[in-house]
């Protein structure tokens, strides 16, 4: 919900004022420069990505717009309440965690799961970062694609203009003089589009998949770390201590006491 309030303010805000100048909306509405901009756009953006990448790009959207992080604290408690599990009841007392709870993270099954199977730490740790490095490179491409497109639509948007006033200079002297000033304003909506596109849409999302790419990678060590000494049975206490500081300011300390009151973490 947002990201569709902060599109809304970024066009609405820009649109207003244009009208309050005296502008109409249907100035600012022309198909040729829309497709020389987001056209090329796209043939700029396919040309520097393979199109295995970008034919995700619905997906990768869709993440900006509802992914959402989990909550540390509750993670170090789960993660807490198991080691206290493990430590009264053995390694296999958690295996229904790796196979029956359907609401927990994928990444936290595995990781129980190399546990329960008995695996050493270091086949867990290098199994458990390859995927980690898997999930944040698939990220960093998202935003990628998407700082490639903004970087390229202003360019387009230029291009669309001067390729606009070049089809109005051309037929100048044959030009009737009252359509003169509309057929200029058109050319410039190229470069309009490409300046709002890359600033209002394309820069932005791919600044937030950035952020997002950041706080999944912090959350993926977290609970590496946690599985990692769960399987050399640290204590559940040590663990809820150590994990803490994975924390920052603003967030809710851990209360030691609490970690018999640990929920599943779902997923993403």
């Amino acid at each position: 919900m947002g990201v569709f309030i902060a599109l809304v303010i970024g066009f609405g805000s820009m649109i207003i004022g244009f009208m309050g100048e005296g502008g109409h909306v249907s100035a600012l509405i022309s198909w040729t420069p829309a497709v020389i901009v987001f056209g090329g756009t796209l043939g700029s953006v396919l040309l520097a990505f393979p199109l295995e990448y970008v034919k995700n790009i619905g997906k990768i959207i869709k993440v900006s717009f509802t992914a959402k992080s989990k909550d540390l604290t509750t993670i170090i408690v789960y993660f807490s309440t198991l080691a206290t599990k493990v430590k009264r009841e053995g390694v296999l007392s958690i295996e229904s965690e790796a196979a029956d709870s359907s609401d927990v993270d994928p990444f936290i099954k595995k990781g129980i799961q190399l546990v329960v199977d008995g695996e050493s730490y270091e086949m867990i740790r290098d199994t458990l970062e390859l995927e980690m490095d898997a999930i944040s490179e698939r990220h960093k491409t998202g935003a990628a694609i998407f700082n490639s497109a903004g970087g390229t639509a202003p360019t387009m948007g230029i291009v669309g203009t001067v390729l606009g006033l070049v089809h109005v200079l051309g037929g100048l002297a044959d030009a009737d003089m009252s359509q003169l000033g509309a057929s200029i304003s058109s050319a410039f909506l190229a470069t309009l589009y490409g300046l709002a596109s890359a600033n209002l849409v394309f820069l932005p999302i791919g600044t937030r998949l950035k952020k997002i790419a950041q706080k999944e990678e912090m959350e993926k060590e977290l609970i590496l770390e946690a599985i990692l000494m769960i399987q050399q049975g640290v204590r559940p206490n040590l663990i809820n201590e150590k994990l803490t500081g994975f924390l920052n300011g603003s967030e809710i300390v851990v209360d030691s006491n609490s970690i018999h009151e640990g929920k599943a973490v779902t997923e993403v």
